[in-house]
């Protein structure tokens, strides 16, 4: 007998009882995935009739969750268009998994979406094999310094002081959670949730802070999550000069200070006086408030602390005024700064500034930089608290690079509107740190990103390859090169542009505007991205802002999808754009046991062995008429034992490079027979005339969708060319689109009751006798104490859970899962 499952596999797919957790497809418009296969967003119909009481019902059923999961809510907001968004935060066994969040999105009291991050975890140890204690040491021992700030009595103090908390200290204390393993080699583990030691390690000599996640079983540290997030090359940026200002501050003994309070709790600057220490900095005070150059511009650059004031006081405005956020918290919190820093006291300059997770912080440069409080690093480091606040995007691969990306967005858009309201020169929007630089030039180029090596296509040219072992020395996976892609979208949503990019695909972008693009990205960035975002999540988070905002029919979601488009991520809108619709990937990873074998559409007819899991045949095509009906044939190949397959038959009917809209899932069967197979559709009217794809998919997991890579089985990929009808409406129904009912077949072998307590009937379809029956648990080991006689399967011997059963007919042999309750 062959057992495809191996254990590990089984841990992955135990526990979803189809008739428990099926999904309910019936009253979903549209679903992105995430890169683990879960949903990243699920689109509802409207009139779907979930109400937002219903929404931990929701989650259970699209999520698929089983009893070990909770989705435990954590904070609930509305926002200027209507919508109420409730935020939930994963637990698998009672314990926090890291970085999962998911939210549902409601507008006049019915669910319209629900978009996160969701860890499938399954048989997880979470009895740690390492105390608190000895992890630590392992961190500890990963970030190699010298001092750390709970080894310094006066930082100690002055925390205790500053947070009003006699037990306030620096020194990590360990948090149990389940998160991602991003930093093993080993195939077996790597990528996998993981139960961990999370510790916030703030290293005072070198300087740093991070989160360091250590794996509570092997003491290997998995993830390394910096709170520090560096500026540049050199982890740096600018700073500039804003002329004569207007800031405001307030009286101390000897005269003025640089702190005031009009703005949330405050802002407040200080001189760290070329030390590393926070407590030792002091107040620059001035006796007659007038803050002169003949005192300020001196040979310790006094004067920028006069930039650090101004920059901070813009950046808290540009967020109340165009975005309604009371600081980067949005409850007010109080923005610190501290220039003339330096990592080594006394040293030769310190070329960074950057946000600790608490203040802003600011060095004075050295052979490369002037110092570093020019407006767009302001705007910049505080943008990534803003970060940190909503999205809270990991500091890795291409989630850290969108976290960069989103700074340097905010560092454009408040330096835009700071010129603007105040007439400053010297500034350039689309230029990052254009004023630091003492040789000229700039850090980064928004409006062209490959001047400065970055790329300004997905993959394309200058792309660096993320990596599963993020360090400083690989830039973490390219967060600060690979952040380029978001910023050429951005200024591309904004001001427009033409071109053909690094993938050979033409574009066209009508630009709206800095203003209506900065609402979109920041809708993108605080209601629909989550930690482990990819590319591909924020194009379809921006399209949902944009659609929130401005209706899906406006100009501005046709201008956000343009630009995706324009960057190397998903399709032009409506297949425009002046380019190829680009479609998703979809691929079976292992084609040992099953693969297609004959698909038959008209005049296509291909008879194949295996092809690796995919299968372009879009150079083949048939012809389509509007209006008539059809029926395409399709049958799988087995190595020996004929597995359920589940098959799912897709058309592009309005040619916009997606299969999710309504109408376009034309055929969905099962079956575990190698016969050949049919379903019959119609060609709705209303198709767009043209050539389009056909996509056939055949998984054996239910869950597959047009989108995705799967474990056994194999897409293929044709061209049907369609006539006499017209462009497909947004909203369609499968009904007036002339679309059959999905062809159901009848499941080769049948369980019933499932869940069973004592009993399972066991039935073949083709009404054959099972001769042999077998039972094998999760780590494929068999299983003794369940009798089968007379067509019925004992199970009353069994302990409760989930098991797989394999029966034969004495030539073919068949599986299904069923529980024990």
């Amino acid at each position: 007998m062959i057992n495809k499952y191996a254990a590990a596999t089984l841990l992955l797919l135990g526990g979803l009882s189809s008739s428990a957790w099926a999904q309910d497809y019936s009253r979903v418009q549209a679903q992105d995935l995430n890169d683990n296969g879960t949903p990243y967003m699920v689109q509802f119909r409207a009139g779907n009739g979930y109400p937002l009481s219903s929404a931990q019902a929701i989650l259970r059923e699209q999520l698929q969750l089983t009893p070990d999961d909770h989705m435990v809510a954590t904070k609930a907001e509305a926002d200027q268009v209507g919508f109420v968004h409730e935020k939930y935060q994963q637990y698998y066994k009672g314990i926090k998994v890291e970085h999962a969040t998911y939210s549902v999105h409601a507008r006049r009291g019915q669910v319209e979406s629900i978009s996160g991050q969701f860890e499938k975890v399954r048989g997880l140890n979470t009895t740690p094999s390492l105390n608190a204690k000895a992890a630590l040491e392992q961190a500890m021992s990963f970030v190699g310094a010298k001092t750390y700030m709970w080894q310094d009595a006066q930082e100690e103090a002055s925390l205790k002081q500053q947070e009003n908390n006699p037990a306030a200290t620096y020194k990590p204390q360990g948090e149990l959670v389940v998160v991602r393993n991003q930093r093993s080699q080993n195939p077996l583990v790597a990528g996998k949730p993981t139960l961990a030691w999370k510790f916030n390690v703030y290293a005072k000599a070198p300087l740093s802070r991070a989160f360091i996640y250590v794996d509570a079983h092997s003491g290997e540290v998995i993830l390394q999550d910096n709170i520090i997030k560096h500026a540049g090359a050199t982890a740096s940026f600018a700073t500039a000069y804003s002329g004569t200002r207007s800031l405001a501050n307030e009286t101390t003994t000897g005269g003025y200070r640089l702190r005031e309070y009009t703005r949330g709790l405050g802002i407040e600057t200080y001189n760290a006086k070329k030390s590393n220490s926070y407590t030792a900095s002091v107040d620059f005070v001035d006796a007659d408030n007038s803050w002169t150059a003949a005192e300020y511009n001196n040979a310790n650059y006094d004067n920028v602390a006069g930039d650090a004031h101004f920059g901070a006081q813009a950046t808290y405005d540009y967020w109340s005024a165009v975005h309604g956020r009371n600081s980067y918290d949005n409850a007010g919190a109080k923005i610190k700064s501290y220039v003339h820093f330096d990592d080594v006291p006394g040293g030769a300059g310190y070329e960074n500034a950057f946000w600790n997770g608490s203040v802003m912080t600011y060095g004075d440069g050295a052979s490369t930089f002037k110092p570093l409080t020019a407006m767009d690093v302001c705007g910049h480091e505080i943008g990534h608290a803003v970060c940190e606040k909503t999205a809270n995007l990991t500091y890795q691969n291409e989630s850290g690079a969108m976290n960069e990306g989103f700074s340097d967005i905010w560092g454009a858009c408040v330096e835009a509107r700071a010129v603007g309201q105040y007439g400053l020169t010297g500034k350039s929007t689309w230029l990052i740190g254009e004023e630091i630089m003492k040789a000229g030039g700039a850090l980064r180029s928004m409006s062209n990103p490959n001047t400065y090596s970055q790329p300004d296509t997905y993959k394309g040219t200058y792309w660096k390859a993320t990596t599963t072992s993020p360090t400083s020395a690989n830039d973490y996976g390219g967060v600060h090169t690979n952040s380029g892609v978001l910023n050429f979208w951005f200024y591309l949503l904004s001001q427009g542009g033409s071109g053909t990019n690094d993938i050979g695909s033409a574009y066209s972008v009508t630009g709206i505007g800095i203003d209506a693009a900065a609402k979109i990205a920041y809708r993108t960035e605080s209601v629909y991205l989550t930690a482990s975002s990819t590319y591909a999540n924020a194009r379809t988070a921006a399209i949902s802002a944009a659609t929130d905002l401005y209706g899906a029919t406006s100009a501005q979601v046709t201008a956000v999808t343009n630009a995706w488009y324009a960057v190397g991520v998903g399709a032009a809108a409506g297949g425009g754009g002046g380019g190829t619709v680009t479609y998703c990937a979809s691929k079976g990873t292992s084609v040992a046991y099953e693969w297609i074998d004959y698909v038959k559409l008209g005049t296509i007819a291909r008879t194949s062995t295996s092809d690796a899991g995919y299968y372009n045949g879009t150079a083949t095509s048939t012809s389509l008429t509007a209006g008539t009906a059809q029926t395409i044939s399709f049958s799988a190949g087995y190595a020996s034992t004929a597995y359920t397959e589940y098959w799912k038959v897709y058309i592009d009917y309005n040619q916009n490079g997606v299969f999710t809209d309504a109408g376009e899932l034309v055929v969905s069967t099962s079956s575990a027979s190698s016969a050949t197979l049919s379903g019959s559709f119609t060609v709705p009217t209303t198709a767009k005339n043209g050539s389009t794809r056909l996509r056939v998919v055949m998984s054996d997991a239910s869950a597959t969708t047009s989108c995705n890579s799967y474990s056994y089985g194999e897409t293929e990929d044709y061209t049907v060319t369609i006539s006499g009808g017209a462009a497909l409406t947004s909203g369609v129904s499968a009904a007036s689109a002339g679309l059959a009912a999905p062809v159901v077949a009848e499941k080769a072998l049948t369980l019933f009751p499932n869940p069973a307590a004592d009993v399972l009937n066991v039935a073949l379809a083709s009404k054959a006798e099972v001769v042999s029956a077998t039972v094998t648990d999760l780590r494929g080991a068999r299983v003794a104490g369940a009798r089968f006689e007379n067509g019925q399967l004992n199970v009353a011997g069994l302990a409760k859970g989930i098991y797989l059963l394999t029966v034969s007919d004495g030539q073919k042999s068949f599986h299904e899962r069923f529980v024990k309750e």
